[in-house]
């Protein structure tokens, strides 16, 4: 069956950290580019990060910049998204989508998963 399938969401507190995976099966992930969305109740789904397929480089919004990373395990078939520093306006349903570039994958994805819920709060 060829899915994207997220994992390692969770109830965290402030200032604390979880890593996302974001694990192909039925496909090899290595060569696509991987986007992290997350869309918190009422609010629109904001782009997070992507890390290209074609050249390895990553772009990601401005308010994410040093608290998350993203990184690619191809033996695992997976796209990690590394989460530090957790504010409670963090708390959303993070999700990930994988296309042939990161312009697809925002908007025009091949493969995209269901989300996985991180919380975060005393």
């Amino acid at each position: 069956q060829v899915q994207l399938v997220e994992s390692g969401g969770g109830l965290v507190q402030p200032g604390g950290s979880l890593r996302l995976s974001c694990t192909a099966s039925g496909f090899a992930l290595d060569t696509y580019s991987v986007a992290w969305f997350r869309q918190a109740p009422g609010k629109e789904r904001e782009i997070l990060f992507c890390l290209s397929g074609l050249d390895g480089s990553t772009a990601y919004a401005d308010s994410m910049k040093g608290r998350f990373t993203i990184s690619r395990d191809n033996a695992k078939n997976t796209v990690h998204l590394q989460l530090n520093s957790l504010k409670p306006e963090d708390t959303a349903v993070y999700s990930c989508a994988a296309s042939s570039s990161c312009s697809a994958a925002y908007y025009y994805p091949d493969y995209w998963g269901q989300g996985t819920q991180v919380t975060v709060s005393s």
